[in-house]
């Protein structure tokens, strides 16, 4: 895998990585849990630690280092992403919060998967049974987790159905990750980004929608959500 940035570029990407971190982690090493005893990570560093990444992902953007298009597609899925957060915590003014959430997430997936359309195409890794075979795979566990954590013993209401197509979307970055890694190892990391994002959200759905509750499920939703985006933002800027 190669790095492709050197000199001040590269010490400016590197520390926004370390700042992202120790939001993060460090939140969630010495933070206190909350009232819910569900989540450690004050909500000011979960923030910061999703605004940090948007400044990587347009600065990756304005270097113009890699392919431009691709660039961006990444920078604005992520600050997509970060919108959803603010939707999320409650910090924006709109109703229903969880609605407007995956309305921000599902279109930063779209971003993601033509970013790494393009990706592939940019690279050669065209080849359509890897592609295929990876994509209906992580549609099909999309489409499981969705049913199991969602939809199976509910009474079915607009909001359950609208989780079926955001999952399908996140199991779908998920599924073209895994077609690019299949493809070149370098890749696997991204691959990894693709599948933490899927498992995030699906905590929080059985969460949110069949009420799963476990001593800092908050805080496991982050440090699987956080990671994943880290991991989109970075991996997604190297090359074989």
């Amino acid at each position: 895998m190669t790095f492709p940035v050197a000199g001040p570029l590269r010490t400016w990407l590197l520390a926004l990585l370390a700042l992202w971190a120790l939001l993060l982690f460090g939140g969630f090493i010495f933070g206190q849990p909350d009232a819910a005893q569900s989540q450690r990570i004050p909500t000011w560093m979960r923030m910061a630690s999703s605004a940090v990444l948007v400044v990587a992902a347009w600065s990756w953007w304005l270097a113009g280092v890699q392919d431009k298009g691709m660039a961006l597609l990444i920078a604005v899925g992520m600050s997509l992403g970060f919108l959803g957060d603010l939707f999320m915590a409650g910090l924006l003014p709109a109703s229903p919060r969880v609605l407007w959430g995956m309305g921000a997430f599902g279109l930063g997936h779209v971003a993601y998967i033509a970013a790494f359309m393009r990706l592939a195409n940019v690279l050669g890794l065209t080849a359509n049974g890897p592609r295929l075979a990876a994509w209906l795979a992580w549609l099909l566990i999309g489409a499981v987790g969705w049913y199991l954590v969602v939809f199976r013993g509910q009474q079915a209401t607009a909001l359950h159905w609208a989780a079926l197509p955001y999952a399908l979307l996140l199991a779908s970055t998920a599924g073209l990750a895994s077609g690019l890694a299949l493809q070149a190892r370098t890749f696997i990391p991204l691959a990894l980004g693709g599948a933490l994002f899927l498992t995030s959200d699906l905590i929080l759905a059985a969460q949110l929608f069949n009420g799963l509750s476990f001593p800092l499920i908050g805080s496991v939703i982050w440090l699987t959500y956080g990671p994943a985006q880290a991991l989109i933002v970075a991996i997604s800027q190297n090359r074989p």
